[in-house]
């Protein structure tokens, strides 16, 4: 099952202690302060990566700590900082703060890296506090508190392409027959019930391919999952918009759709798309008056070849 939502809790390193000591030495009468600064506590950081595309792990983990920054030591020794706890998300997750619902930090690209909470600063050492009216200073301060932040993570898959559609319009088809995706299939709706990413590789463009689950109407209102599907469309650069041919109604097919995707966000009826007929092998004579770019069959392979041709020269 895939998680695409999460809610956790990180906490920084706390900084060490500073510490009060005193010089003793063999022939070195009433020693001075020597008492080191503690060290840093470690920082929480966020890292975005190709290696991962769900966020499952922090299903079962739900509180992420950084190391505690070492006490100091005599001899003005610091104390060892804290090791940072870096922490990896797929790309297209959003940090968010659970308590102002600001976002963050927003990852797009691989290999992005943010520090999402500070480790305290250490503490001082009694050597800081010597002066001419205190030769023999016995304070020292405490590490400071790490950052403690709530957070939730939301993951919106990026792909390059994005396939919608009602139930059962052959989008799982269309996405095994093009790409390396491994996905159920079978003759029913709502076979997928979470979005697929596949690879597909032509011979002047690679790109990424998301098959999003069924959407139904009221899906922007939720029905149906709506919303956690709905979500992973915003980063299509293209929609393919699919049409079961054997419908009865193309037209109310395509729009009930339309009106999915501008109630979830008007900005998604901007997008490119292209909009094909599914199933060909099962239909003898398209006689409803639609506009459409292609009709296809991922069964017989017929127009696939110029369906991505559409998508290469879109992208």
């Amino acid at each position: 099952m895939l998680t695409d939502e999460a809610t956790i809790t990180v906490e920084a390193g706390r900084g060490g202690d500073g510490v009060v000591s005193f010089r003793h030495e063999k022939y070195v009468d009433k020693g001075g302060p020597d008492g080191g600064d503690g060290g840093k506590g470690g920082d929480i950081i966020f890292i975005s990566s190709t290696d991962l595309n769900v966020l499952n792990d922090f299903a079962r983990k739900k509180i992420f700590k950084a190391e505690n920054g070492a006490s100091g030591a005599k001899n003005k020794r610091f104390g060892k900082g804290g090791k940072n706890l870096e922490i990896k998300v797929p790309v297209g997750t959003s940090i968010i703060d659970k308590s102002t619902k600001k976002i963050i930090y927003d990852f797009t690209k691989p290999n992005e890296s943010v520090v999402i909470a500070r480790g305290g600063k250490g503490g001082l050492g009694n050597v800081h506090f010597k002066s001419a009216t205190n030769r023999v200073p016995r304070e020292a301060t405490p590490g400071e508190t790490g950052e403690e932040k709530e957070l939730f993570l939301e993951l919106k898959m990026i792909a390059d392409v994005g396939l919608i559609g009602k139930p059962n319009a052959g989008k799982s088809t269309l996405i095994s027959v093009i790409s390396n995706a491994k996905v159920k299939i079978a003759d029913y709706a709502f076979t997928t019930l979470e979005p697929n990413l596949g690879v597909v590789k032509t011979a002047n463009i690679t790109f990424i391919v998301c098959d999003i689950p069924g959407l139904i109407e009221g899906a922007s209102q939720g029905r149906g999952l709506g919303h956690k599907f709905l979500k992973h469309i915003l980063r299509n650069r293209i929609l393919v918009h699919l049409i079961d041919s054997t419908s009865n109604d193309y037209q109310r097919d395509y729009d009930s759709i339309r009106k999915e995707l501008g109630q979830f966000d008007p900005k998604l009826l901007e997008k490119k798309e292209i909009v094909i007929l599914t199933k060909s092998d099962l239909t003898q004579k398209v006689t409803q008056k639609f506009k459409y770019d292609l009709i296809v069959s991922a069964a017989t392979s017929k127009n696939i070849d110029k369906l991505l041709e559409k998508i290469s020269k879109l992208l």
